[in-house]
């Protein structure tokens, strides 16, 4: 077992009461680590750190075609070492190497997108009346508080570093509790490839999601909270925000659908609402949770869903061939399976899973419940599991209403071969993002955001480097 330690003020150390927490893998079971279990002492001491970094102005004012580079250096450092990382997050996170390589790598673009950006953040000159000159800065925020969930547990921390650090900015982030390895990792591994950061820029501090996150969010000395979890927590995090008035980003649960028309592809249309739903074992805010299909196909498009995820190997995320990891905790696994039968009580029928797989680790079948209809809690509400729900309907109308019927609004696929009806139906549908013919997908240079309960704000593009720069207008008599 692993004794980790937290990087607080220019060094890695343990908490001040040195309390730890047990890190698992939860295809096992087995204790792989311990962390540090940071104390309120532990954040302001970490704060008042990145306060004096950003204030040095060593990394704010550099010049940002320098930060740039040192961007690019992060980047490359990190597909380096992408295939280490990704061994720890398969052990730690329960999911794929497959997955978890690939969402690294994905880490690394983004650092190179944001690196691309440094030296492009702009003002603008302005005409006003008189003899005067006026015009705007963007400036960097200040320190930077990011709360990462479990589910990408660095893919998702690098996605909001990466803007935060190009705007100048610095950063304190809190990995999630089950998933703190991957992140201690990856700043060893910046560390040891000298990319230039200068000291306290970026620091890790590890402990009780509530405790920890509560106080950052409160914290006068926060420039901007970017959090990416539950509805609940996105809730209480702005709350406690609300006091500072400190920004904030919230990226926050989903309830996606796929509609899915009669000129669709079937066979390829299958396989992505497969990848959708069952990729990461369904723990995923843009899942594709909700199947709503036509009539007319509906019997042909789950039978074709049914056989290819029966072809998806269930085991450990580091073994040959496994498709579908471990849910990250077997309390996960209990949550989902209660919300299951809850729903099922309401109606429904499950063609395939609808239980745990027996054994070691937390495990689940993908289950597939079909006749569901939209007043069912499978339908409404966010199981973050294995567990995709399929909704007849029988006019473009109809489909639009049922795709709408949550209270989320994050991403939403549409499978027609009819243009018209494509751009209809995105232009139409209360979500932030929309996919047509392929799900699901996003690329580092394309808005990440949600609508409704989804969230507050947007990830990667270049809108999310807006939120980590602060406007200023200047004024001059001449």
């Amino acid at each position: 077992m692993d004794e980790k330690q937290m990087y607080i003020d220019g060094q890695w150390c343990a908490s001040s009461d040195n309390n730890t927490h047990d890190v698992l893998n939860p295809a096992t079971g087995e204790t792989m680590a311990t962390t540090p279990k940071a104390t309120l002492d532990d954040v302001h001491r970490c704060v008042a750190a990145s306060k004096a970094a950003f204030a040095d102005r060593s990394w704010s004012a550099m010049d940002p075609a320098e930060r740039g580079r040192v961007l690019n250096r992060m980047a490359q450092a990190t597909y380096a070492n992408a295939k280490a990382l990704a061994a720890i997050e398969s052990s730690n996170n329960g999911k794929t190497f497959r997955e978890a390589l690939s969402e690294i790598r994905y880490g690394a673009w983004t650092f190179e997108y944001f690196a691309g950006l440094t030296d492009k953040i702009e003002g603008s000159t302005l005409p006003v009346p008189g003899n005067r000159l006026n015009y705007t800065l963007r400036q960097p925020v200040g320190v930077t508080a990011h709360i990462i969930p479990w589910n990408f547990p660095l893919q998702l921390a690098l996605r909001s570093i990466a803007p935060a650090l190009a705007a100048g900015c610095t950063v304190i982030a809190k990995p999630a509790s089950w998933t703190p390895l991957s992140l201690i990792a990856w700043l060893e591994a910046m560390q040891e490839a000298e990319v230039g950061l200068p000291e306290n820029v970026v620091q890790v501090i590890t402990g009780s999601g509530g405790l920890i996150g509560d106080a950052l969010a409160g914290h006068p000395d926060i420039g901007g909270i970017v959090l990416t979890g539950g509805v609940p927590t996105g809730q209480a995090v702005m709350a406690k925000a609300s006091e500072q008035l400190t920004p904030v980003t919230l990226e926050l649960g989903g309830k996606g659908a796929n509609v899915v028309f009669p000129d669709a592809n079937l066979k390829y249309c299958a396989k992505a609402i497969c990848f959708g739903i069952f990729m990461n074992a369904g723990q995923m805010c843009w899942a594709g949770s909700r199947l709503i299909v036509h009539e007319d196909i509906h019997d042909e498009l789950v039978n074709a869903v049914v056989e290819e995820v029966g072809k998806w190997k269930i085991g450990p995320g580091m073994s040959e061939g496994v498709r579908i990891g471990s849910l990250v905790h077997t309390d996960h696994r209990a949550d989902i399976l209660r919300m299951l039968e809850e729903g099922l009580k309401q109606g429904g029928t499950v063609v395939t899973g609808g239980a745990a797989v027996e054994g070691e680790g937390a495990f689940m079948q993908p289950s597939i419940v079909t006749d569901v209809a939209s007043s069912n809690s499978l339908f409404q509400e966010e199981l973050f599991g294995p567990v995709l729900t399929v909704t007849k309907f029988s006019e473009e109308a109809e489909a639009l209403a049922l795709a709408n019927d949550t209270p989320f609004g994050l991403l939403n696929g549409i499978w027609t071969n009819d243009l018209s009806r494509a751009h209809r139906l995105a232009r139409d549908v209360q979500s932030g993002m929309v996919s047509i013919n392929e799900f699901p997908i996003t690329f580092p240079q394309t808005a990440f955001t949600g609508w409704k309960q989804s969230g507050i704000g947007i990830e990667q593009s270049q809108d999310a480097l807006r939120f980590y720069t602060r406007v200023k207008n200047v004024n001059v008599k001449l």
